[in-house]
């Protein structure tokens, strides 16, 4: 099992310094609205790549008035070995991540540790746009496919330069056929680890048991899935006129799209219900964490803040017991503690008040 064992939390948002000492159960952090308590779970979501669950700079994390920096100090432990991280930021600047005493990248450490979220801007992810499917689908793939972020970061990084390109209204054949090819490589291995990360959790899916529905998934485009590289240089090729009128790519894999289909009802998952939407992706969340085990051998920490909110009695306590099943470090937060009562001696109750501004914590019995 892997977990976070020590968290510390300095001039972190609301945080001035905040420590917690954990066991690897379940962890329910419980208050007011607005006292801090999604800012732990900000801070943890860091430990993986990205900008972490609220997608922030580093400067917008820091604590005013101080404005000095912030830092979030770790110990991370597996089924082998325990290791010592630590994230920084000076005065707005990038972050820096610490492991063992070293530098190092944040992608060493997803390969000790995989973590995945749901926030409440996710609950309305079936019926916006596609970009936030494709963060919620992409986030799922790092975690059966830790290379899958610098993957995306190559073809990302290609996709602007060719952007910058059509927009200039720039014909060099030379400089768009070395972009094509990185972005046509980076392309077809992302497409490959999206689709091997929906057939993991759909066969997980199958697996499921409780009052979580069932959901067939599916990855679109509105050109073609495409998962040959010559296939996928050729489609950037043909697409340079049009694209060049639009002053952007408009194919590849920042065009595809997760679907999701009710299974008992046969229905869209933007045509079910706010409390339906909301089940349909926990239980991909609990397919994930399922497939993991099953696949790598590993136990992802998962981060479900104000996760109660649409879900009825009997799926919060279906949920509870999900999570303590799966024996994984569950984060969840809450208002009050009477929302995890099926939790009581399961869990540790963290409490979150505030003084003067600042985030304070106690450990509830």
């Amino acid at each position: 099992m892997e977990y976070i064992s020590n968290l510390t939390l300095s001039h972190f948002r609301s945080h001035k310094i905040s420590k917690l000492s954990l066991d690897g159960k379940p962890v329910v952090v419980f208050g007011k609205n607005g006292t801090g308590k999604t800012n732990i779970l900000e801070a943890v979501s860091l430990f993986s790549p990205g900008r972490g669950l609220r997608r922030a700079t580093a400067e917008d994390i820091t604590r005013n008035p101080e404005a000095i920096g912030w830092k979030i100090e770790g110990k991370v432990k597996n089924r082998i070995s325990e290791y010592e991280v630590v994230i920084s930021s000076e005065k707005g600047e990038s972050r820096r991540l610490f492991l063992d005493g070293k530098k190092a990248s944040i992608f060493k450490l997803s390969q000790i540790l995989r973590i995945v979220w749901l926030v409440p801007s996710m609950d309305r992810i079936w019926i916006e746009g596609s970009s936030g499917r494709r963060q919620f689908l992409d986030r799922l793939t790092l975690s059966y496919f830790p290379e899958h972020a610098e993957i995306s970061l190559s073809y990302e990084k290609a996709m602007r330069e060719r952007n910058r390109l059509l927009k200039e209204k720039i014909h060099n054949d030379h400089w768009y056929n070395a972009l094509e090819i990185e972005m046509a490589k980076s392309a077809v291995l992302i497409q490959k680890a999206r689709l091997k990360t929906v057939k993991y959790l759909s066969e997980a899916q199958k697996n499921l048991t409780g009052k979580f529905p069932k959901a067939e998934l599916l990855l679109v485009d509105p050109n073609q899935i495409i998962t040959d590289e010559e296939e996928a240089l050729q489609l950037l090729k043909g697409s340079r006129s049009s694209d060049m009128m639009l002053g952007r790519t408009g194919v590849g894999p920042h065009k595809s799209d997760l679907q999701a289909i009710y299974e008992d009802k046969l229905t869209l998952a933007k045509d079910c219900s706010t409390g339906e939407q909301k089940a349909i992706l926990i239980s991909i969340i609990l397919a994930n964490v399922k497939s993991l085990a099953k696949i790598n051998n590993i136990s992802p920490i998962v981060l479900l803040d104000e996760v109660s909110a649409h879900l009825d009695k009997d799926r919060q306590a279906a949920l509870y017991n999900e999570i303590c099943d799966l024996g994984v470090q569950a984060w969840m937060t809450g208002t009050g503690p009477e929302l995890f009562s099926e939790l009581k001696n399961k869990a540790q109750f963290i409490e979150v008040s505030t003084i003067d501004g600042i985030s304070e914590l106690s450990i509830s019995n």
